[in-house]
């Protein structure tokens, strides 16, 4: 008997518990090319809000009475598949369950060793690539640039700036509060802005970066987007990856630096890692070696237990999170 979190009723505004129930899923007897693997973790992303509504988006939304998916990491305990052995290592997209049984085709092989498994679900995997190309690709970022990176104490966030600066730019990282500003310091960031101390953000951003930003990497939209827009250099890169400040809201949210797009001839431009599958081996590689080395740092914020998947989720809105949040099963 496996169990997995459902959505029971769409969100208005923030997720609630009464948005969601933990049930049973009885095990079926496998069929050919199938593998069951039991879950050692599951990982809570921002982008998993916007599926909780109806309509179209980049990805399908949940289903209303169905097991919720997403990024996870697991051993095979059961196997009709001759790709894969019992205890072979695996990651898969069916999170938000303590185990899942998949076609084989459907999981990826994770190397033999001593790379822990919250590895894979950050700077080895999805995390690492949206981080990657959305930097190098996506925004042209180039040695020299001034980077502004928004939740750059995120997971996503945490990576771009490293990143960064190990391709030697300046980078301008926000986040909300004092512990979070002093973590995004240790990552490398030259400068820190506190999203949440008072005063307009752009006049806040302006003072980082005097001289205009050439990179902007969004994780947030709303008020640092507009103002990123406003303190950008003629010809500046956006990357739109995320804006998790908007994702609760249905209030419209005004740009008042929109026409600087003409002005200043902006180049913004949305994209989701999946645009890049067929380079993940490029990516792998490079944040592999990076890793090794010790020249990447991940923190993470782990909860324990399937229970709690709801209340990792909700981390990710209230400031809750330092890193990548993730689910710890088995613990």
């Amino acid at each position: 008997m496996s169990h997995a979190w459902t959505l029971v009723s769409r969100p208005k505004g923030s997720p609630s518990m009464e948005n969601f129930a933990l049930r049973d899923i009885p095990d079926q007897p496998l069929k050919e090319g199938e593998i069951r693997v039991s879950n050692s973790f599951f990982s809570v992303d921002p982008y998993m809000r916007p599926r909780m509504d109806e309509g179209d988006s980049y990805i399908a939304p949940f289903e209303l009475n169905e097991p919720m998916t997403g990024a996870a990491v697991g051993r095979v305990v059961e196997t009709r598949s001759e790709r894969y052995k019992v205890g072979d290592r695996v990651s898969h997209f069916l999170g938000w369950r303590d185990s899942a049984t998949l076609k084989a085709e459907n999981a990826l092989p994770l190397p033999v060793g001593d790379l822990k498994d919250e590895y894979f679900l950050d700077a080895l995997g999805v995390i690492g690539m949206t981080a990657y190309f959305g930097l190098f690709d996506v925004a042209e970022a180039r040695p020299g640039d001034v980077v502004f990176v928004s939740a750059a104490a995120g997971a996503v966030g945490s990576l771009v700036v490293q990143i960064a600066k190990l391709r030697g730019m300046t980078v301008i990282g926000s986040a909300g509060g004092a512990e979070k500003c002093d973590f995004v310091r240790s990552l490398g960031a030259d400068h820190v802005i506190d999203y949440k101390s008072p005063g307009p953000f752009e006049d806040k951003l302006r003072a980082a970066a005097p001289d205009g930003l050439d990179v902007y990497f969004d994780n947030v939209g709303g008020e640092q987007l507009d103002a990123a827009m406003g303190v950008a250099k003629r010809n500046a890169r956006f990357a739109i990856c995320g804006m998790i400040g908007m994702y609760n809201s249905d209030a419209p949210i005004g740009f008042s630096n929109l026409f600087t797009v003409i002005s200043k001839r902006l180049q913004i431009r949305g994209f989701i890692n999946g645009d890049f599958m067929a380079r993940r081996d490029e990516c792998m590689a490079q944040m592999g070696y990076w890793v090794s080395k010790g020249l990447i740092e991940s923190r993470y914020t782990i909860f324990d237990g399937l229970d709690n998947g709801p209340q990792a989720f909700f981390s990710l809105f209230s400031g809750g999170n330092t890193g990548k949040a993730l689910v710890r099963l088995g613990a």
